[in-house]
């Protein structure tokens, strides 16, 4: 049984979003993404400073099994990116939810997280109620 974080939002794609400050949230893929994915082997992300939207591919992580888009759950623009992911994309496996975040995206406000999923929701969303 994959790992739901109660601090954390969700979305129905497997991406978790961490509120940072009011316009800052952390963004990466769920336990139950990368369990299902398998050993990731490559992450691609976007370069700080890219404008992004909401529900549009911003990357992509390469498993064994597969290559899978990571969607932005919000829109905003990229302020950083786990430069780590380069060297060791098994951190994704690893630590999902710490290590293995993806990129931080400033956002034009609380407005921005709404439609996203409460960790409840997603826990029921993919079967780990």
């Amino acid at each position: 049984m994959s790992d739901v974080q109660a601090n954390l939002l969700y979305t129905k794609e497997h991406e978790w979003v961490e509120k940072l400050s009011d316009t800052l949230v952390r963004i990466g893929i769920t336990a139950f993404a990368q369990d299902q994915l398998g050993d990731i082997v490559f992450v691609e992300l976007p370069k700080v400073g890219a404008a992004v939207t909401a529900h549009e591919s911003i990357g992509s992580v390469e498993s064994v099994k597969t290559v899978s888009d990571i969607f932005c759950p919000v829109s905003g623009k990229v302020t950083a990116v786990n430069s780590s992911l380069e060297a060791s994309p098994e951190l994704v496996n690893s630590s999902s939810y710490g290590e293995g975040w993806m990129v931080e995206v400033e956002i034009s406000g609380p407005d921005a997280l709404e439609g996203l999923l409460t960790a409840a929701e997603y826990a029921d969303y993919t079967g780990q109620a």
